[in-house]
């Protein structure tokens, strides 16, 4: 085995390791593998130009391809699981767990590839996810609240937890008493760690953003009493507790302002503002003394989905 882990691969314990996918910047895309008695599983993917890095890892820890038993999104975003065909493909053992509604997203990506196509246009798809690639659907499995899988000698157990997107699950890992969280348990950039610990946001990007069942996914994780929670953006966060009740407060602020500006012709640019301006409040309260721009430059990307996203959300509200 090599003993000299890539830069990108963080030794997390528990047989879990961090890989940083280098999707817009490092330290933002996180994919995880973990290993159990010579068996090991990634959790989400990243995008296609992640795939090397994915392989690198297996190489340094001396695990042949065949070693991985699965590939599980946490759902079909292509941040998530854009490069899950192409890791398939050099895993020839592996099998990939899905929720059921983004199975047939996995088997035949065209549906996720011309949507993307159309919000990023074909230079910007070619350059941060590249040509999606199906999966066999012989090599699929589909998930089902509660069920539970076995990796060596531990065992991965399935909750739904929509409200980020219906199409999305989280896994538990007992062996290290932590939930892969993927999107629902918000985002988390290094960046924004004080004195008093990580910082968190939640997660509102389009189109299947529902604060009422997102706070109910959040609550369901933590009734769990998790050590840890691994985030796709990003990283290994503690205090899951503290970050919960931050995660439903400010969903609750939200869904408010969100219905305030309901019926502005500007609304999502409105939206946006008060988004930013939740963002800086609560980070200064935090500790955070970034100056504005330098945080919602961090932020641009999240700003813009989540505006969306929220505003898709208010949308379909009645009155």
């Amino acid at each position: 085995m090599n003993t000299s882990l890539p830069e990108f691969v963080q030794p997390l314990g528990s047989g879990i390791w961090c890989i940083d996918t280098a999707f817009h910047r490092d330290r933002f895309d996180a994919a995880y593998l973990m290993v159990d008695d010579g068996q090991a599983a990634f959790i989400d993917t990243g995008t296609n130009y992640a795939v090397p890095r994915h392989l690198a890892a297996l190489e340094a820890l001396g695990l042949p391809r065949s070693a991985v038993r699965w590939v599980i999104p946490t759902h079909v975003h292509l941040d998530h699981a854009g490069g899950a065909g192409s890791l398939m493909q050099a895993l020839p053992e592996a099998t990939m767990l899905v929720h059921p509604r983004g199975q047939r997203h996995m088997v035949d990506p065209s549906v996720l590839e011309a949507s993307a196509l159309s919000i990023y246009g074909p230079e910007a798809m070619a350059r941060d996810y590249g040509t999606l690639v199906p999966v066999d659907a012989a090599r699929v499995q589909t998930t089902h609240d509660g069920m539970s899988v076995a990796l060596g000698r531990r065992r991965l157990e399935f909750a739904d937890t929509p409200g980020h997107a219906l199409h999305h699950h989280c896994v538990w890992d007992e062996a290290s008493r932590g939930w892969f969280t993927g999107d629902t348990f918000g985002l988390s950039y290094r960046e924004f760690d004080t004195a008093r610990g990580p910082w968190i946001s939640a997660s509102s990007t389009p189109v299947q953003f529902d604060p009422p069942r997102l706070r109910e996914s959040v609550a369901r994780l933590l009734a769990r009493t998790p050590q840890w929670m691994y985030l796709t953006h990003f990283g290994r966060i503690g205090e899951p507790a503290r970050m919960g009740a931050e995660l439903s407060d400010q969903l609750h602020e939200m869904e408010a302002f969100g219905l305030e500006s309901r019926n502005l012709p500007d609304r999502d640019a409105r939206l946006r503002e008060r988004l930013l301006a939740m963002y800086l409040r609560r980070l200064r309260a935090h500790g955070c003394t970034m100056d504005d721009s330098a945080i919602a430059s961090l932020l641009q990307l999240d700003l813009d989905l989540n505006a969306q996203g929220l505003g898709i959300w208010v949308g379909r509200q009645p009155g």
